[in-house]
This record gives C-alpha cells, sequence and structure tokens, in this order.
C-alpha cells in the first residue's frame, strides 16, 4: 500500500490512520480518448504561447517581465492556499454543496478550517454562499461563473498532470 506525499506532508494524523488515502488506482483510456485529451492539451499550450507573445509584445519599462510574473504569481495566489484548490475542485466536479457534504467530501479539513478556506473564495469571487429560506435555513456553496470559468481554464493542467503522473494511460 503507497501513502501520497499529501497525506504525509498536510496531516498531523499518524500514519497508521493514513491507509484510507492510498494513491488512487490508475484510469485506463480508450485510444480515441487518450488523443482527445492529448490534443485539447496541445490546443491550450499553443493558445497560452500566443497569448504569451502578445503580452510579450508590450513589455516596456514599467510592464517589463518582472511585472508579468507579479502579475501570474498574484492571479494563483488565491490557488496556492492549503484547500481552496481542493474546495473549487470538490464543487467544479462534484457540483453545489452543503457544508457538511463538503466536509465530508475533503478528508481532514476542520470545521473551522473549511469556513475560513470557504469565505476566502467567497471574497475572491470565486464561490458563492446561497442561503435556502424555510425550516431549516440551509446553505449550499457553489461556484461563481468566474469560479466555473477558472476550473475550465484549469482542467486542460490537471489532465496534464494525470498523464504525467501516470494516473491516466492508454493501450499499450
Amino acid at each position: 500500500m503507497v501513502i501520497t506525499r499529501r497525506c504525509i506532508l498536510y496531516t498531523r494524523y499518524l500514519v497508521a490512520n493514513l491507509f484510507h488515502m492510498t494513491s488512487h488506482p490508475t484510469l485506463k483510456l480508450t485510444k480515441t480518448d487518450v488523443n482527445k485529451v492529448q490534443r485539447s492539451i496541445d490546443d491550450v499550450m499553443v493558445e497560452g504561447s500566443d497569448i504569451r507573445r502578445i503580452f510579450g509584445k508590450y513589455n516596456d519599462e514599467v510592464f517589463d517581465v518582472g511585472w508579468e510574473v507579479d502579475a501570474a504569481v498574484d492571479a494563483f495566489s488565491v490557488f496556492s492556499s492549503r484547500w481552496t484548490t481542493e474546495i473549487l475542485a470538490t464543487l467544479y466536479i462534484a457540483g453545489d454543496r452543503r457544508f457538511n457534504e463538503m466536509r465530508g467530501l475533503l478528508r481532514g479539513i476542520s470545521s473551522r478550517t473549511l469556513s475560513d478556506k470557504l469565505t476566502t473564495c467567497v471574497e475572491h469571487g470565486l464561490v458563492q454562499r446561497v442561503v435556502e429560506e424555510g425550516p431549516p435555513v440551509r446553505v449550499k456553496y457553489s461556484l461563481t461563473e468566474h469560479g466555473r470559468m477558472a476550473g475550465r481554464l484549469l482542467g486542460p493542467l490537471v489532465a496534464y498532470m494525470k498523464i504525467h503522473q501516470g494516473r491516466i494511460v492508454g493501450p499499450k
């Protein structure tokens, strides 16, 4: 049984309690689907190169490569926070969820941390908090259009990383 690095890096639990978080099995796709995924990744890489070239044309004393790097770091800062990516992935993949449903899907997160991270995601405009009236009052969390767009844009990166890590393979 293999323990993923994430389990060891981000938990205070004893290793004996982590066996339910073993590495995931490899998803086997058909050759056609592997080719479709690879073409989509290739398309994103071409578009990304085009966007980078367009931005490069505007480099001057104010908007130099340093400015571009700073802007990229700022753009990704919300995703680099522990649990934020997991929360966004949960809502993108599993759809709208109530607090306790999300807590059940995000193994190891405390209620306080989930509450704090959801508040941060709401403040960044990625998640909306929807209060459903009536006894009992229920709160549901869903991605905003901005959050869904970020999920769609990150999808090819996630697919690339799954292939690179050997979590997706095609026929031999």
